[in-house]
């Protein structure tokens, strides 16, 4: 009965995923769809009031350009609203204006994605807040690593021109992501999440003392949330608090909302190359690392811990410390596998209490950060593993190596291989000078093997853009804030760039024709091939850091 609820709901992403992708092709090439008539309008009234001309072809330079320019405008805005939230209206609790540090990591980390919280949006932030800065920018996030997918698509199956960012953003938000998000805001409402901007209630217990009922526009930023794969809680508790995730149903609503898309666009891929086994090959590899880190996951929680077994505290149910009694094991379990390989960062379960090799999984999934992933993130990133692994194959071969009809030459793999490195050096080299500055080793609640845990999985979260966290962290400090938020940044950015000069170098180049001596990339060869190469790459990188991590700390306690 328990394996019934993880299977189930992958049963149900893998039925939603060929209709949600042959949507989002529509969408992204502009082909005639369902909701036109509705949307066109819409799209048009936007184009013309912002000046857009949605005939515009961009270079992948100035797609990037236009991106970081229009993120930039919207982070100054929002900013500004954190500082002076108090003096602004839609604050009934009164809430008080965000410290300066805080400030800037909540605002580097909605823009990018990350939403990693350092504070308690009950208590920190205003109704105002909540919707103009977090709701808003679970949209303009999620739209614009959306956009860079479509245009690193268009450029690496050949298209000289990726788009419009504009086009994409607009059509993206107004034709996906709102239309989901009201479906699912209903269906939240209707399992009892709170959608009000009535003030938080005073109530008397029955030991006769009051507490404050935290209420808000909850609803509306749980469906986004979990569709944009942002993971921003409106309270402190995430999706473990009863009003963002109240019961099993809307556990299912929201691991499928943030599943959807990521899953959906790999397919969408196939269809834009007209050659949809190239998507599935890509997905399977996908699918393989989801698939092979999800056992150990549940059979680590299922265990239980023998540290509590030994005081005569029964680990019948497993281990349940940290974990929602409504969800147990199975859903805590897919639940934490599930955000951090589709890089949402939304909790149902305090993953600082997981086991060792519970919290490794987690790990893993954004160390590797190509499991899906959040909003064309994961598939950008696989694709580059793609041509690393169709290079290596040429190697080996003794011939010039070719991906999607263009040949691979001494930039590309330059440019793939400094991608490759960025990511873990942002988490290891921060997570060093944690350990060596006595402002990092100061946020650590647990010593020796855990303590390091919590900081890797912190710069390993902001890195990935994933946003959950080992919250026995002390993070909210100047320290913390400061180095986490650079990490969100430049594991954004960085990222983006060099991805996309990738593809606009491969979409200036001329194709050559497919020969009997092609490598093929769209059979199960390739997908296991590109597996190996993953694994290989990621235990080179990180195997040390978790080695001497949670690696360590299950030896210890199994010991």
């Amino acid at each position: 009965m328990e394996i019934l609820q993880i299977i189930i709901p992958l049963v149900i992403f893998m039925l939603l995923v060929v209709p949600t992708g042959k949507y989002l092709y529509y969408v992204s090439t502009g082909e005639k769809a369902f909701g036109d008539k509705v949307f066109n309008p819409i799209d048009n009234f936007i184009y013309k009031i912002c000046g857009i001309d949605k005939k515009e072809e961009m270079g992948w330079k100035k797609y990037v350009v236009v991106l970081i320019l229009v993120n930039a405008v919207m982070t100054f805005a929002a900013y500004l609203v954190l500082r002076v939230q108090s003096y602004l209206f839609l604050n009934p609790n009164g809430i008080g204006n965000m410290e300066q540090s805080l400030t800037f990591n909540t605002v580097i980390s909605f823009i990018t994605n990350t939403n990693l919280q350092d504070y308690s949006g009950e208590s920190g932030v205003s109704y105002l807040s909540q919707m103009i800065v977090m709701t808003f920018f679970m949209f303009t996030s999620a739209a614009s690593g959306f956009a860079v997918a479509l245009a690193f698509m268009r450029g690496i199956i050949g298209k000289k021109k990726l788009g419009n960012f504009y086009v994409d953003f607009v059509r993206v938000i107004t034709r996906v992501l709102l239309p989901l998000s009201v479906i699912v805001t209903v269906l939240l409402v209707a399992q009892g999440v709170p959608q009000t901007l009535a003030a938080n209630h005073t109530v008397t217990t029955i030991e006769g003392k009051l507490q404050d009922i935290a209420l808000g526009p909850v609803a509306s930023l749980e469906a986004i949330k979990h569709i944009g794969t942002n993971g921003g809680g409106f309270f402190g508790a995430n999706s473990a608090h009863p009003f963002e995730n109240p019961n099993p149903i809307s556990n299912l609503i929201e691991l499928l909302s943030m599943m959807l898309l990521p899953g959906a666009l790999v397919y969408t891929f196939g269809m834009m190359l007209k050659n949809k086994k190239q998507g599935w090959a890509i997905f399977a590899a996908m699918a393989i690392l989801f698939v092979l880190v999800l056992p150990i996951a549940y059979t680590a929680e299922k265990t239980g811990n023998p540290a509590l077994a030994k005081v005569g505290l029964s680990q019948a149910m497993g281990n349940m410390e940290g974990k929602e009694v409504r969800f147990g094991i199975p859903q805590s379990a897919l639940f934490t596998t599930v955000t951090t390989a589709f890089t949402t960062g939304t909790v149902n379960n305090m993953h600082d209490s997981l086991m060792p090799l519970g919290g490794l999984v987690a790990m893993i999934n954004m160390m590797l950060n190509v499991v899906f992933g959040g909003k064309g993130v994961g598939f950008m990133n696989m694709m580059m593993y793609a041509i690393l692994t169709v290079f290596l194959a040429g190697l080996m071969v003794g011939r010039t190596p070719e991906f999607l009809t263009k040949k691979l030459e001494g930039k590309e793999i330059k440019l793939v291989a400094l991608a490759i490195i960025i990511h873990p050096f942002l988490i290891l080299m921060f997570s060093a000078l944690a350990l060596i500055m006595p402002q990092g080793l100061a946020g650590i609640s647990n010593p020796s093997y855990h303590g390091l845990s919590q900081i890797i999985y912190q710069y390993a979260s902001s890195a990935a853009n994933n946003g959950s966290g080992f919250e026995g962290l002390g993070d909210n400090t100047l320290f913390w804030n400061t180095t986490a938020g650079i990490v969100m940044f430049l594991g954004r950015y960085l990222s983006i760039i060099i991805l996309m000069s990738v593809a606009g170098s491969l979409a200036s180049k001329k194709a050559v024709p497919v020969t009997a001596g092609t490598f093929k990339t769209d059979n199960t060869m390739f997908t296991i091939t590109l597996v190996i190469v993953v694994l290989i790459i990621g235990a080179l990188t990180f195997l040390p850091a978790i080695a001497l991590g949670p690696i360590s700390e299950h030896l210890t306690l199994f010991h």
